[in-house]
């Protein structure tokens, strides 16, 4: 469709119509002068023979005129005005083959019809009257001139004189007639075929839309959609899906998804429809998620089930958002009730370990006594602490934000560390270059690098190695090489009091896990190089 016709609403001449035009216009130039070159032939007339050279001549100029149409045709762009141009030369030239060939006597009137049938197919309606009111005026003109002798004759031409006005009249009649009814009747066949092809065209350009609009909403959708085929054969697996699993369309195509999936139960020889549905889904990596997913049927327009469509999402960090919520919420409670009952524990500790210690300096008191008295007082000071770390994890002070060089502040925790004697017999490593800028609470952070390295000692039993590491962009981590956390622990490790030591308080991690959080930051257990665990913190830059 060029321009034109797109701006009018019409569908236009398009290059391939007009090149079968121009083909087919050679055949008939091909049939019909030679047909009449042999019917001149034929006619053992004295002006056959001059007759016949002007129709080689009308031949030579029609292939001319269509190897020039056709050369024009490969770098115009203006169809209908081409169009335009070679409905007129054909009415010329059936005009002259009608001329040559005897004027009323020839029998090629209705080519004008053929014409007038081209104008309708190619231009609109009313381009085929108005060549059919072209063609009516020039066949009746032709016949008028020749009835009244007017008609130029060409030398060696020869015309019948023998014509009366009924002849003429009944002629031009039928033939005005056949041309006007031919060009209502192809003009509203073709506007009624040009109105089919907009409509078809506007129904394709319609469902075109519709797949654009399906493959854009399956491939930028945030949820996985499965669909599965009567036999339980996977049939999609969009972007989101694969961005969840792991796998690819052409990863899962045509599989089982018992095979693929298992945990989904949406297929046991048959379909099962879930609502609210929650499993546990290993991707291609190992790599376990939690999704929750809803199954429903897909059916044609007359309701038969053509398959399942299970639509899925990934609520791992739903989960971990609860379980901090949750630990959020035990946090407060814990709060609350330490700092309803701190004083009334710590004031009889300070009696306790005070009395004891009096009567620890009487004369009188046996050495058994006083070993006695001495784990009274050292157990008092334990609880003591405890209390302190506690109350510490409970109702943590907010953080005091300063511009802090991590890299200076490993450094320093290393020379504790080498000054430690629990260390002798445990490498420090360094894996950071330069200053490392960050906002964060000095002492807080201290108190959190502190215990992490203390828990690794502690796991390694006093031998191995500890990796000290920061980054730029709020990337901090320390790893031992001790025997690591075992998957069924990695849940727990955070909470309050739970611990694997016999002498923890099962307070430390929980501290850093405190600390980290109320900078606005995650921790996160990682495996270690040779397989200990690697506590990451990951905060904003500074």
């Amino acid at each position: 469709m060029n321009d034109s016709s797109r701006a009018t609403g019409r569908l236009g001449p398009t290059r391939s119509q007009l090149s079968w035009f121009l083909l087919f216009r050679l055949v008939v130039i091909t049939l019909f002068l030679g047909g009449a070159i042999l019917y001149q032939l034929g006619w053992r007339a004295p002006h056959a023979q001059t007759a016949v050279d002007y129709l080689f001549w009308l031949v030579g100029l029609s292939y001319a005129q269509a190897l020039f149409s056709a050369a024009v045709l490969r770098k115009i762009q203006h169809f209908k005005v081409f169009t335009q141009v070679q409905i007129t030369w054909d009415l010329f030239f059936v005009t002259s083959l009608i001329y040559l060939s005897g004027g009323i006597e020839s029998i090629y009137s209705f080519l004008y019809i053929l014409v007038i049938i081209s104008s309708a197919l190619l231009l609109t309606r009313r381009d085929s009257l108005l060549v059919a009111s072209a063609a009516s005026i020039l066949y009746g003109s032709l016949l008028d001139l020749q009835y009244f002798g007017l008609l130029p004759v060409l030398p060696g031409m020869y015309f019948s004189d023998q014509i009366d006005v009924g002849t003429v009249f009944y002629a031009i009649f039928v033939n005005v007639m056949a041309f006007f009814l031919t060009a209502l009747l192809s003009g509203t066949l073709s506007e009624r075929l040009r109105r089919s092809e907009q409509a078809l065209e506007r129904r394709q350009i319609d469902y075109e839309e519709l797949e654009n609009l399906n493959r854009t909403l399956l491939a930028n959708i945030n949820s996985g959609l499965l669909i599965i085929n009567p036999q339980g054969r996977i049939r999609l697996l969009n972007a989101a899906g694969s961005k969840i699993t792991g796998y690819t369309l052409e990863d899962v195509y045509d599989r089982d998804v018992r095979e693929v999936f298992p945990s989904l139960g949406v297929y046991e020889g048959e379909f099962r429809l879930v609502a609210r549905g929650e499993a546990r889904l290993g991707d291609r990596y190992g790599k376990v998620h939690v999704i929750g997913y809803d199954s429903t049927y897909l059916r044609d327009r007359d309701e038969r089930i053509l398959g399942l469509l299970v639509t899925f999402q990934d609520l791992s960090h739903v989960k971990l958002m609860e379980e901090q919520l949750k630990r959020a919420d035990r946090l407060a409670a814990v709060g609350r009730l330490a700092s309803g009952m701190a004083h009334e524990i710590r004031n009889p500790l300070a009696s306790i370990s005070g009395s004891v210690q009096l009567l620890m300096e009487a004369g009188n008191v046996s050495d058994d006594d006083k070993r006695l008295m001495r784990i009274v007082v050292r157990e008092a000071d334990r609880l003591s602490r405890l209390l302190t770390d506690f109350l510490l994890y409970a109702r943590p002070n907010s953080p005091v934000p300063e511009q802090v060089d991590v890299a200076a502040l490993l450094d320093e925790l290393s020379q504790l560390l080498m000054a430690d004697g629990r260390f002798s017999a445990i490498e420090i490593h360094k894996e950071y270059e330069g200053e490392v800028w960050l906002d964060l609470d000095r002492q807080q952070f201290r108190q959190a690098l502190w215990n992490l390295v203390i828990n690794g000692a502690e796991a390694m039993g006093g031998r191995g190695a500890i990796y000290l590491g920061a980054q730029a962009g709020g990337l901090i981590w320390v790893e031992d090489s001790g025997p690591g956390i075992g998957a069924d622990l990695r849940q727990k490790i955070f909470e309050p009091f739970f611990t694997t030591k016999d002498s923890g308080t099962g307070l430390g991690l929980a501290t850093v896990h405190a600390i980290v959080t109320g900078h606005g930051g995650e921790i996160e257990l990682e495996q270690g190089r040779k397989g200990g665990a690697k506590f990451v913190i990951r905060l904003g830059a500074g």
